[in-house]
């Protein structure tokens, strides 16, 4: 058998990268120790997350509550994190909608014939909840002069404060990071409101992975971060500790699309423009 695939997708800012690596390293340790085969050295950054969550050889991830929904024959969720950032509630967090601070925008509706960006389809921060809240203000299901996809959630701040959009969804943790290590990303940008709040992105296994060896990596996990000297790197990434939380309670998230595909509005979602990288690139 291959070494199996590791990785932890979300929230991997370059600054805290080396606290990303040691809560792997430290949970690959833990894994080893508990009898588990053909466990990773390395997260593996080389390999795009989905090809890793197809390939039918992932060991660990991390995905959005979105994801493992539409890939529920590829990932199993495995536990969930609890984040610290103020807007975050036990395993659940919320998304901040964000428009440039010098805007008239004081309220959604004023938001009506605006630019909107998301940063992928598939992202229930940046998108299905977004797609949530204008839903019921559409109007022959459409809300916005126009919608476009960015990339990601950087990105989407960027196009908001150079001017380019007007409104996005930011997931608070990605956000809080934002704050801490890259503040410019957020100069030009005030927050219009926060989203309810729903399952946060959880930590997945491929669903090869047996029983057993579901319930020792769990157990692995839980040990990592009561670690008295994993604090500096729970701090740095955020994260409390991990609860429990079933398939069950991310249906949140699905019947959150459900109602919004009910109303028959769709600009936002699949049908959204890619924006052409050139627009919004740093360099530019």
């Amino acid at each position: 058998m291959n070494e199996l695939f590791a990785s932890l997708p979300w929230y991997d800012l370059t600054e805290i990268r080396s606290s990303t690596d040691a809560l792997w390293s430290r949970l690959a340790h833990s894994l080893r120790k508990r009898g588990l085969r053909h466990v990773p050295a390395a997260l593996n950054r080389e390999i795009p997350h989905e090809a890793q969550w197809r390939s039918g050889q992932l060991l660990f991830s991390q995905s959005c509550g979105y994801d493992v929904l539409v890939r529920a024959n590829q990932l199993r969720i495995l536990a969930t994190p609890v984040y610290t950032p103020t807007p975050c509630l036990g395993g659940n967090y919320s998304s901040m909608i964000v428009v440039r601070a010098d805007s008239r925008f004081e309220c959604l509706e004023d938001l009506r014939g605006s630019t909107c960006v998301i940063n992928t389809p598939t992202s229930h921060s940046g998108m299905n909840v977004l797609r949530a809240l204008f839903a019921p203000m559409s109007r022959n299901g459409r809300f916005f002069e126009s919608v476009w996809r960015t990339g990601s959630h950087e990105a989407s701040l960027m196009m908001i404060a150079r001017g380019w959009a007007d409104v996005a969804a930011i997931d608070c943790i990605t956000y809080a990071l934002l704050q801490r290590h890259r503040p410019r990303a957020l100069r030009g940008i005030r927050v219009l409101c926060c989203s309810s709040r729903f399952p946060a992105p959880p930590y997945v296994v491929g669903s090869q992975i047996s029983e057993g060896d579901v319930h020792q990596i769990r157990e692995a996990l839980a040990e990592t971060l009561a670690a008295q000297d994993m604090r500096g790197v729970k701090d740095a990434l955020l994260i409390k500790e991990v609860v429990d939380l079933p398939l069950r309670s991310y249906q949140s998230i699905a019947d959150l699309e459900r109602r919004t595909l009910e109303s028959e509005y769709s600009e936002v979602g699949f049908s959204t423009y890619y924006l052409p990288k050139r627009q919004y690139s740093n360099s530019a």
